[in-house]
């Protein structure tokens, strides 16, 4: 007999007791397929990224508007059993009001989990100073509170992936972030052992998701032996996927051969994964 189908409380619950201990993997897919695909390999979250989204839709990342992102969460989170954290990259405003009235919208398609950047998108000031993003923070954790859902909140400082690449100035402002009301906080870029450590010890208990984004000399043990909670990969698994329908389309425009298509998934296993029968 089949498990009951869980409902949004159910995921909402389940993600916030996988940041309690542990250390777990979350994902990212792009669309439905690849977010089954990865549902079937038993990862217990999901979380979207927009570069990967953004990609699939032909679009350059950062370029998608918000209701088109609403849309992606609603279609995701109705296909799937397991939690989803939104990838909402700096709220689609550049209001602290406008991030809250935003963040409202997000919560109402089911996620389970949001993530709020300090990027500001300016190349000469790429980050909101600190008490900007401090507030813009602090107003998506009123409107989660507001909405009285059991919505995670995640803080990122992108200084390491916006060319400010500075330790010390990450740490504080995810100090400043969990003490604004983040539930986890993360900072895309860190890649030593030495810059994961102190970020785990900095802001510690709260948990700490590190992205690995390419091949990667750690191990989930590794990460997890240095305190990390969560794991996430970004648009590292669109980018392969990307990878192999180039290489294959490339052969066959530049030379005419087919070569690139042996040890294709076979249709029957696709058709299998993502058949409706038992």
């Amino acid at each position: 007999m089949p498990s009951p189908i869980p409902t949004v409380d159910d995921k909402r619950r389940g993600f916030r007791r996988l940041h309690e201990h542990g250390c777990f993997l979350i994902p990212n897919p792009w669309d439905v397929g690849s977010a089954l695909a990865l549902q079937s390999l038993g990862f217990p979250a999901l979380a979207t990224t927009s570069s990967g989204f953004a990609w699939s839709q032909g679009r350059a990342d950062g370029a998608m508007s918000r209701d088109r992102v609403l849309e992606h969460l609603h279609t995701l989170v109705a296909a799937t059993r397991v939690p989803v954290n939104a990838d909402f990259e700096s709220g689609y405003a550049t209001t602290a009001a406008g991030v809250a009235a935003n963040v409202r919208l997000a919560i109402d398609s089911g996620i389970a989990g949001l993530s709020i950047e300090d990027a500001s998108g300016i190349a000469a000031e790429p980050l909101y100073p600190l008490d900007v993003a401090v507030g813009r923070l602090h107003a998506a954790r009123q409107a989660i509170d507001r909405a009285g859902a059991d919505v995670l909140l995640v803080g990122r400082s992108e200084g390491f992936i916006r060319g400010r690449p500075d330790l010390e100035e990450t740490i504080k402002r995810l100090r400043a972030y969990a003490n604004a009301g983040a539930d986890c906080l993360y900072a895309p870029g860190i890649r030593t052992r030495e810059q994961i450590a102190a970020v785990v010890e900095a802001v510690a208990p709260k948990p700490v998701n590190v992205l690995i984004g390419g091949a990667s000399d750690f191990s989930v043990p590794d990460l997890a032996a240095l305190g990390v909670r969560r794991i996430s990969v970004g648009g590292a698994l669109a980018r392969a996927a990307w990878t192999g329908f180039l290489t294959a389309a490339r052969r066959i425009a530049a030379e005419g051969r087919f070569d690139a298509l042996e040890g294709a998934t076979p249709h029957a296993e696709l058709d299998a994964l993502f058949s409706d029968e038992p």
